[in-house]
């Protein structure tokens, strides 16, 4: 199964918030956009979305930005992936012009795979995902971004 390219900038979101959880200056939208070379608008319904089902946090104003809502030990890969996925299944059977639409029992089998793939994911958590060499990148992200921020906070 492919993901989206919706559910590939939430969990890069994700993985970015929680390796770096600092107040000052608070990690933006601008910055993340940035950083991964996203579409902001792309990135803005993204936030909206993880905000909506308590993942992320939003302030708002000059000094507001993004923060997780949650530890990274409890948010779970599947479930951050079944949300911004949105769909319930792999195949819709009513849209199709089937003729096997009532008898079929591939739907039955896609079905069973679709739930233990969302399953496997669940065996991992945010934290899991941000360890080893991919941490290390995201800290790099972060410490290369300060820098950049602070010169053009004095001028």
């Amino acid at each position: 199964m492919q993901l989206t390219q919706f559910s590939d900038i939430g969990l890069r979101l994700l993985m970015y918030l929680a390796k770096q959880n600092r107040t000052a200056p608070a990690i933006t939208m601008a910055e993340v956009a940035k950083q991964f070379d996203f579409p902001r608008n792309h990135l803005a319904k993204v936030s909206v979305k993880l905000i909506q089902h308590g993942f992320v946090s939003s302030v708002r104003g000059r000094s507001g930005g993004l923060s997780l809502s949650k530890l990274p030990s409890l948010i779970l890969i599947g479930d951050v992936v079944r949300i911004l996925e949105g769909r319930n299944s792999v195949i819709d059977c009513d849209k199709l012009e089937c003729k096997l639409k009532n008898t079929c029992e591939l739907k039955s089998v896609l079905n069973k795979a679709y739930q233990a793939f969302f399953n496997v994911l669940n065996e991992n958590t945010l934290e899991d995902v941000i360890q080893g060499s991919a941490g290390k990148a995201l800290s790099d992200m972060h410490n290369g971004f300060l820098p950049i921020y602070l010169q053009t906070a004095v001028v």
